[in-house]
């Protein structure tokens, strides 16, 4: 199954074939992802291309630098980050996905970002 995701303002898109439908997501309590807010769904490298606005992403890291989180330049919108915990997946913003609702996903779970294994 092929998905597409976008920021709100439609500069940049994304291009998702993951090897199975995405039917869960999770959410981060550290300093970064709880002020963000955003469920993520996890893809593994391969199956993300953008397709429309890689001019438009732009970066931010903090910290060890090993996370990647990108946003477009023009309305804020985070698109998709590469994960600190594996940096053979990235975490995809739910909410940009066209065609899912992450009301439809219930209770997303939290994972425990603020105790991670790299920070000790």
């Amino acid at each position: 199954m092929t998905y597409k995701a976008t920021c709100h303002c439609g500069a940049v898109e994304l291009q998702l074939t993951p090897k199975t439908p995405i039917s869960s997501a999770s959410r981060c309590d550290c300093s970064f992802c709880r002020r963000r807010g955003a469920a993520a769904v996890t893809m593994a490298l391969e199956d993300l291309t953008v397709v429309k606005g890689a001019e438009n992403l732009t970066l931010y890291q903090w910290n060890t630098k090993t996370a990647k989180h990108y946003f477009c330049k023009t309305c804020g919108i985070y698109t998709h980050h590469k994960r600190r915990s594996n940096p053979n997946e990235y975490g995809v913003n739910l909410g940009a996905i066209e065609g899912l609702n992450p009301r439809d996903f219930g209770d997303i779970p939290w994972v425990d970002g603020i105790n991670h294994p790299s920070d000790r």
